[in-house]
């Protein structure tokens, strides 16, 4: 027969770990809600609301990484799958990022000059259309 490292106890984590871990994870909630709330704008910050929330989200990933799947006290390399695969995560992100605002005037409508002439003049004729109904709508 061989031996089987299956039926052992695995780590356990004591309580007051656990109460911890649930009160950090609750804060960081309430900084995200926060955060949502905050207007970056009117300081021309605009993208710092997804920064900063991203963040959050990080940390609160690595927290319960760290402590609930137990990475904190499993082997080292386990760990380092674990860190290389968010980063290549990251990497592939960024990757499709940096494509993004190459296309953008092609999917955006009204975008170019041209198409936002097309829509005034659509909506002029349509405004004389409008007041010419109106104009003889009084007639019949």
């Amino acid at each position: 027969m061989s031996s089987n490292d299956h039926d052992s106890v695995g780590h356990i984590v004591p309580i007051k770990m656990l109460v911890g871990t649930c009160l950090a994870l609750l804060f960081l909630t309430a900084v995200t809600v926060w955060v949502s709330k905050l207007d970056f704008v009117e300081l021309r910050m605009g993208e710092m609301n997804i920064v900063v929330a991203m963040g959050v989200a990080v940390v609160k990933c690595t927290v319960v990484a760290l402590i609930f799947m137990h990475l904190r006290w499993d082997r080292s390399f386990i760990g380092f799958i674990f860190v290389s695969s968010i980063l290549f995560v990251g990497v592939f992100i960024g990757f499709s990022l940096l494509d993004t605002s190459e296309y953008q005037p092609a999917i955006i409508p009204g975008d170019t000059p041209q198409i936002q002439q097309k829509l005034d003049a659509l909506e002029a004729t349509l405004a004389a259309e409008a007041q010419g109904d109106h104009g003889t709508a009084g007639e019949h």
